[in-house]
């Protein structure tokens, strides 16, 4: 269907064009002037099938930024987009009730603590008796028992100011990279909450393009991690094309879409996340008709070519193009089949049937 749609652009194309330049040899008496060109042949070559997938760019690091602490917004330090340091200050969190519960948890551990001492007291106390004949087996070991919890109560008492201290400190969230702010989640006066997300922070340097592969092309490609890939960001066509390689791909196919999601790697490439891209990948090779790139002429913004017919004539013929496959050599998607003698060098379309000098 797609070979036969752009048969008949190119038809039509061709007519547009030949009804301004097609001038009937010898029809006013007058001998066509000859066009002078270089001839070269239209070349069939192989070259390598790529498949083109396309996915959205996605910052290298991403993360969503919470706090273990309950308790009410009070400071909102950045704004969407401001560019952020590891351990610059985010957002404000009110600190009295994470406070309060390291005060609390303090306090329980003095209380542990002096106990602990009485219970040790108590222990030795007990051993000087058993030694003597004045404290009987069962009182030692009710002594030690109590002195081994009481000990135990000092630890989980550590533990809980650690664990208090450790949450108090998250009053003050902080970026934990350098990178910018890609959304904020809350505002003054929010309630903040464990696992809420606060803000989203991405990272500013390095960037990865998000690709949907079809389980076919995924088998056929052999595509893994550590395949090379490449890539072009649309909205950054000065960069041309990046050479990328897969650093992240998913082990099995998606149930709905049969597509496997790869993440390829772009050094030194810097791109706004949410970006679209594109990727190719080599699925095998193909065959290609090709004409050296000087045959290619412009006439009203389609492109042309001009063949020299087995009479020695100028032919012109709307083609469409393809990619380039070399430096000197375009493909052409529709228009000739391979073969033919095409002219390279002229500098405008010559009337249809002008007779052609080849030159060295």
């Amino acid at each position: 269907m797609k070979k036969q749609v752009l048969s008949a652009v190119v038809v039509a194309a061709l007519a547009a064009v030949s009804c301004g330049t097609h001038t009937p040899a010898g029809g006013d008496g007058q001998a066509q002037a000859p066009v002078s060109a270089r001839l070269a042949r239209v070349e069939k070559v192989s070259v390598p099938h790529r498949v083109e997938l396309f996915g959205t760019v996605e910052a290298a690091r991403t993360a969503a930024v919470s706090t273990r602490v309950m308790a009410t917004v009070t400071a909102v330090r950045v704004k969407v987009g401001d560019a952020v340091q590891a351990g610059q200050i985010l957002v404000e969190i009110d600190p009295q009730t994470a406070q309060g519960q390291e005060a609390q948890a303090r306090g329980a551990l003095a209380q542990a603590q002096a106990a602990l001492a009485l219970a040790e007291r108590n222990h030795e106390r007990f051993k000087s008796l058993h030694a003597s004949g004045a404290a009987s087996e069962l009182e030692l070991d009710m002594a030690r028992m109590q002195f081994e919890q009481a000990r135990g109560a000092v630890e989980q008492g550590r533990g809980a100011v650690e664990a208090a201290s450790s949450v108090a400190k998250e009053s003050r969230v902080v970026a934990p990279f350098a990178g910018r702010i890609a959304a904020k989640l809350v505002d003054v006066g929010d309630l903040a909450a464990p696992g809420r997300p606060l803000v989203m922070v991405e990272s500013a340097t390095g960037s990865r393009l998000a690709v949907s592969v079809p389980e076919s092309v995924a088998a056929t490609a052999r595509l893994t991690r550590g395949s090379a890939v490449t890539a072009r960001i649309d909205a950054l066509p000065e960069a041309g094309e990046i050479a990328g390689v897969v650093v992240e791909m998913t082990p099995g196919a998606n149930p709905a879409s049969h597509s496997f999601m790869a993440r390829l790697e772009l050094p030194g490439l810097e791109a706004a996340s949410g970006l679209s891209g594109r990727a190719w990948v080599s699925v095998g090779s193909r065959e290609a008709v090709t004409v050296p790139r000087d045959a290619i002429v412009l006439q009203g913004g389609v492109p042309m070519i001009v063949l020299r017919d087995g009479e020695g004539r100028a032919r012109s013929r709307a083609v469409a193009l393809g990619n380039a496959v070399t430096d000197e050599r375009v493909e052409i998607l529709a228009g000739v089949g391979g073969g033919e003698e095409v002219l390279v060098g002229v500098a405008a379309v010559p009337s249809d049937g002008a007779p052609v000098e080849v030159r060295p």
